[in-house]
Order: C-alpha cells, then sequence, then structure tokens
C-alpha cells in the first residue's frame, strides 16, 4: 500500500479522525486548567512561590527550613504557593496553613511520586505541566527555591528565563541553603558568564541565602520601594505569559 492509499484507506481515515478529535478536545481540557487558576489564584496576592525535591523526608533539616521559611511568610502576609505535593512542597505548605495567609498546592497528576499534601487550604490539580507553571509565575511576588532535583530547576531557569527576557516583572529570586547552590552559582560564572550564553548582570537576578529571616527581609527589601501592586506595564506583560 503505497503512501496515498494508506492516506484513503477508510480504517486509517477513521483513526486520523478520532485522534485529531481527541486531540481538539484536549485543548478544551487545557483552557479549563487556565481558566480555574485565573479565577482561583487572582484573589491571593501578594503570594511567594516556593520549591524543592518531593523527597525530602520531615525529618531532613531542608524540610524544616521550608516549613519555617513558609510560616515566617505566611505571618507576613504572603499567600504561600507550592507544587501541591510531598517534600519540600509539603513543608510549605504545613508551614503557610499553620500561618495568617492562605496555603495554596498547584497539583500535578503523575504515574508517580506525587500526593498531595493536606495542607491546603486552596487546591488545584493539573494534568499539564506547562498550564501548572504558568500559574507559579503569574502570581508570584518572589520565588523561593530550597535544594531539589530536576523539576525544581527546571522552575528556577523558567523564571530566570522570563526576567531576563522582559517576559515577565523583575521578582526576587531567592535560593536557600549556599552549600547546594554555591557550585551551581559558581559554574554560572565561571563558564555561563565567561563565554558570553549569560551576562554579567544577569547574575543580579539571583540571591542566596541561608535562614528564613533573609527570605522576608529580602523580599521586603525589593518591594519597600515600589510597593506590591503591579505597574499598568507589568500587567499587560504578564497577559502575554
Amino acid at each position: 500500500m503505497d503512501s496515498e492509499q494508506r492516506h484513503h484507506h477508510p480504517s486509517m481515515q477513521r483513526q486520523e479522525n478520532a485522534s485529531l478529535t481527541q486531540e481538539s478536545w484536549k485543548v478544551f481540557q487545557i483552557m479549563a486548567e487556565f481558566v480555574e487558576g485565573f479565577e482561583r489564584l487572582a484573589k491571593i496576592k501578594p503570594s511567594v512561590s516556593i520549591f524543592g525535591s518531593a523527597r525530602t523526608a520531615p525529618e531532613h533539616p531542608y524540610y524544616q527550613l521550608a516549613e519555617q521559611i513558609a510560616r515566617q511568610l505566611s505571618d507576613s502576609g504572603f499567600s504561600v504557593v507550592s507544587g501541591g505535593g510531598p517534600g519540600i512542597m509539603e513543608a510549605a505548605n504545613k508551614g503557610a496553613f499553620a500561618g495568617k495567609s492562605p496555603s495554596v498546592g498547584l497539583n500535578i497528576v503523575l504515574p508517580h511520586e506525587q500526593r498531595s499534601n493536606p495542607y491546603q487550604d486552596i487546591s488545584l490539580h493539573f494534568r499539564h505541566f506547562f498550564s501548572r507553571k504558568v500559574m507559579f509565575v503569574k502570581y508570584a511576588s518572589a520565588y523561593v527555591v530550597l535544594p531539589g532535583g530536576f523539576g525544581t530547576l527546571d522552575e528556577l531557569a523558567e523564571i530566570l528565563t522570563l526576567v531576563q527576557t522582559g517576559k515577565t516583572s523583575r521578582i526576587p529570586i531567592i535560593l536557600v541553603h549556599t552549600p547546594f547552590w554555591q557550585g551551581l552559582l559558581h559554574w554560572f560564572e565561571e563558564v555561563m558568564v565567561e563565554q558570553g550564553t549569560i551576562s554579567a548582570d544577569d547574575m543580579q537576578l539571583i540571591q542566596l541565602v541561608d535562614s528564613p529571616k533573609e527570605v522576608v527581609d529580602a523580599i521586603f527589601s525589593h518591594y519597600e520601594k515600589r510597593g506590591f501592586e503591579a505597574s499598568a506595564e507589568e500587567q499587560e506583560r504578564l497577559m502575554d505569559l
């Protein structure tokens, strides 16, 4: 059967039509995720998105550090947004849940590893990483990144790219725990800056701290002169995320 015959074979045509219909309906599922996210998260500002490993056990110092950071942010008036799962995500939601401001979980449906933690005042569920990632960025006043794996690096690279390219507002991007992140930042400087793939000024997008107080202080220091409300220009930019 040549390519023209295959294209017009009735059974293959039906399969193609069914696949196209399935893909078309998938668009509506994606739209629904965005609409629900926009409607439910627009009310939580100001908020801080916290990232870190799903594999960190509750007795680990990183977990306890994340919980303390989230509690202090929550008591300072920030909603805390995490990925809704275990590990650092759970610690972030747990700390915020005990504080004064909302604890938000952006849960992702995965075959393995992800389970929702019980410390969420607002809980959304996503099938698509890309729509979930937009929600992390769109309403965030700051990004706080604790030790983690590929998913954590993915979120870090996402926000650095968006700020660097001007697609979103300049917000604090805070890495927590110097021993974990120092090697990566050294590589940024010694390899990426040196070879011109990023500029030396891009390193100013990142802050490296070690304590919950330093996290809170860094965020308030950034906003003390300009306030938390986005300007008209920034709001317009966020519409194009």
